[in-house]
């Protein structure tokens, strides 16, 4: 077993997760923003998406983040007739932000980002021990 690709996966992994982490971070700081006047759009979710990426150097397969794509779906509408961004019946779009997704996504990035940091503990712990039978 190659630790150093192992290593080289894992860190992979880190940084898939970082960018996932933050982007999930983005949504939950905006998801009581509205939009600013009557028609326009609040703010959108943001999803992350993943791939595979061959790295020709070790000959793995790494993940990698393929894209931060903007949530289709309908924005959320609040009765706030005083709001300046109100339309006509009184209606102001919210974002299509879920708190409670963003929480759980949030934690299983941190669950994936966890156990990416205990891989590459272990192997540097093996990585150690082998060079410490080597020296005796």
């Amino acid at each position: 077993m190659d630790l150093m690709k192992t290593l080289r996966i894992s860190a992979a992994g880190l940084t898939a997760q970082t960018a996932r982490m933050r982007t999930v971070a983005e949504n939950l700081a905006n998801a009581d923003s509205v939009a600013a006047t009557p028609g326009a759009d609040p703010y959108r979710r943001k999803v992350v998406t993943f791939k595979n990426a061959l790295d020709r150097a070790s000959g793995t397969n790494l993940v990698r983040v393929d894209r931060i794509a903007r949530d289709q779906s309908q924005f959320q509408k609040r009765f706030e007739p005083t709001h300046p961004a109100a339309d006509a019946e009184g209606y102001v779009l919210a974002p299509n932000v879920n708190s409670l997704i963003e929480a759980m996504d949030m934690r299983q990035a941190q669950r994936s980002y966890e156990a990416n940091l205990n891989v590459i503990e272990v192997a540097k712990a093996m990585i150690q021990r082998t060079v410490d039978i080597l020296r005796s």
